[in-house]
């Protein structure tokens, strides 16, 4: 059974809930892929990123909480990228890249910034608010989900567990792209 302390966290963690089960459930799903364009025009999958721990965010320019935590994005991607580890954040900016490009080079972004659609959001159960992330393991399945603004030190801590756990000894030097046929 689950444990849903108010109705505020029923409403805002419904698609999450959906996406996961329980809380106490062990049992990850897998991460529903999608392909997504980047800054560059250039298509990324998720699925680009098996063998890797992703930071999933989706956020949008005006949303406060939003730029409390990229900063802190910025962080986990310069210090972790090397132990297989990537931050993938996918703007829901309806003014799309006029308004994201120029928050990017503001906030010095240094991972890979998508252009979200609605079909994504309901892949992933209904983004309805922002910022919305998921922690995502190395074989693809939704490890954590957070609605909301979560301390870094949070962040840290499960970033830091998901990239020491079994499996870690995986695909570490895989590269979005780097299949046969895809330029890096």
């Amino acid at each position: 059974m689950c444990w849903l302390p108010s109705r505020r966290v029923v409403v805002a963690g419904l698609p999450a809930l959906l996406l996961l089960g329980c809380r106490r459930s062990t049992a990850r799903r897998a991460a529903p892929d999608f392909e997504l364009k980047d800054a560059d025009g250039r298509p990324v999958r998720l699925s680009d990123y098996r063998g890797k721990v992703v930071l999933l965010n989706f956020w949008a320019t005006w949303c406060g909480p939003c730029t409390v935590e990229i900063p802190w994005f910025v962080e986990f991607e310069r210090r972790h990228k090397d132990q297989g580890f990537a931050v993938l954040g996918i703007s829901m900016d309806e003014d799309g890249w006029e308004a994201v490009r120029p928050f990017m080079s503001h906030l010095g972004i240094n991972y890979r910034v998508l252009m979200g659609s609605d079909e994504v959001s309901r892949r992933y159960g209904g983004v309805d608010s922002l910022p919305t992330t998921f922690l995502i393991d190395r074989e693809g399945k939704v490890a954590k989900v957070h609605v909301g603004l979560v301390s870094k030190g949070r962040y840290e801590n499960e970033l830091l567990e998901l990239l020491s756990s079994a499996g870690a000894g995986g695909n570490r030097s895989a590269r979005p792209g780097a299949r046969a046929g895809r330029a890096g």
